[in-house]
């Protein structure tokens, strides 16, 4: 009996022993085409002999040092490769632990920003329904998943609200264009400003590809715009969570880059650090900045672990590999034959609504009736199918359920690494569609 709390309490998950590459494989020796990077994570895959080279450099130096009497050198040369160069006008960076702490960092900074430039009534944070932003309370609240926030909703700040996702696929309506939609969908977040009272907003957060919860859903052309112009016109801050889409992982550095905007504040995290140590992080820019510099001067805000020497050697070395092989080009060139090889293979199929995605983040919608959009009964658990029927054929993927609302809806998502090669592709596409084919035939 495993004394570990694991996910779930009726079935023990095989346990890993080994990572090369793309492939994990398990006590049983059953290897494993790690085809989502987890949750997105192994950017670069597992065991790669650089990364691991900068650890064993950085334990042998230094392991740790506490934030409030040291810095340490990895994490500043971390900081200067990320934002050294200004991208976007981001010039700051925090590191911490997770994705979820990157996200509560990211409030805090937004609230003390406004606290110290004197308009401490703004306490008001919008969000999107069908978001995910992480597990802790705050990040949670934040968040729209509402099977996740369900069992803790009382516990849950009331400063958060929550307007529609672009989700084009599902809430476009038959009667109007691409522009239609955005234009109403900006227009329901104009009217939650108000309704707030725009001078109590502190920021507007979003995912800038939607991930596990929604699945892989991109924003339509000019979405993005609009929200900035909205923020900037009410002087709130715009917070982008690219915990899974970002670095490198639809393909640019920031996936905010095919957007023609950038944020105040970027949550970053799993493409950081590919894994190797727990990382996450913001990334802001002077505007967000700037209050605090030139008022109190210090961010109440911290953590044991926060810049951990170990975590952001790892996460350079990460950087290192992406930069040095070129893997951003073969992340958009594997994206492009990953889309093409999904909609050859499952383009037509009558249980797949939509595929969707960019660069190496796709993800498909299952539904009972392709044309009506129907979906399946959430009691037949179809995702869970998926990874199962995946899992037997030595693919893992990413699936989830309760896409729509929490409780209707399944998608799976392929995430493989930025280093993918063709013939890899090919054998995660040919699984990847047996298993679904068997996952809704049952």
């Amino acid at each position: 009996m495993s004394r570990l709390i694991h996910r779930s309490f009726h079935a023990a998950p095989p346990v890993a022993v080994a990572g090369e590459g793309i492939w994990l494989t398990a006590a049983d020796g059953h290897r494993i085409m790690d085809a989502s990077g987890g949750a997105a994570v192994a950017c670069i895959g597992h065991g790669h002999p650089r990364v691991l080279e900068a650890m064993r450099a950085q334990l042998s130096k230094l392991t740790y040092a506490h934030t409030a009497l040291f810095s340490c050198e990895s994490a500043e040369a971390l900081a200067d490769r990320l934002v050294g160069h200004r991208p976007g006008g981001l010039s700051f960076a925090y590191f911490v632990s997770s994705g979820s702490e990157g996200m509560e960092a990211a409030l805090k900074l937004a609230r003390q920003h406004f606290v110290e430039k004197g308009e401490p009534q703004r306490v008001n944070v919008i969000a999107r329904r069908q978001s995910y932003h992480g597990n802790t309370l705050g990040a949670l609240a934040a968040g729209g998943n509402m099977m996740r926030r369900k069992p803790y909703a009382p516990l849950l700040s009331d400063a958060f609200h929550h307007v529609s996702p672009c989700y084009a696929y599902r809430d476009r309506r038959d009667d109007e264009s691409e522009a239609d939609y955005v234009a109403r969908l900006l227009a329901e977040l104009e009217a939650e400003f108000r309704r707030l009272g725009p001078d109590t907003v502190i920021a507007f957060c979003a995912e800038t590809v939607a991930g596990a919860t929604l699945g892989c859903v991109t924003a339509l052309p000019g979405y993005f715009q609009g929200v900035r112009e909205i923020c900037d016109r009410h002087g709130a801050l715009l917070i982008l969570d690219e915990v899974m889409s970002g670095m490198g992982r639809c393909g640019t550095q920031h996936a905010w880059e095919a957007e023609g905007i950038a944020p105040d504040i970027q949550v970053i995290a799993k493409g950081l650090g590919g894994g190797y140590q727990p990382i996450g992080g913001i990334l802001a820019n002077d505007r967000a900045i700037g209050p605090i510099r030139d008022g109190s001067g210090a961010f109440m805000h911290g953590h044991t672990y926060q810049a951990h020497p170990m975590a952001c050697a790892a996460a350079l070395a990460v950087q290192d590999v992406i930069a040095e092989d070129g893997l951003l080009e073969n992340a958009r060139a594997m994206g492009a034959a990953l889309e093409h090889g999904l909609v050859e293979r499952l383009g037509n199929h009558r249980h797949v609504g939509d595929i969707r995605g960019r660069g190496l983040f796709w993800a498909v919608e299952l539904v009972e009736d392709r044309a009506t959009k129907a979906v399946f009964d959430p009691k037949r658990k179809v995702n869970d199918r998926v990874k199962r029927e995946a899992y037997a054929r030595g693919l893992g993927c990413y699936p989830m359920g309760g896409t729509i609302d929490g409780v209707r809806g399944d998608h799976a998502i392929l995430a493989p690494p930025y280093n993918v090669t063709a013939p890899e592709l090919e054998m995660i596409l040919d699984r990847f569609a047996e298993a679904v084919e068997a996952a809704v035939a049952g």
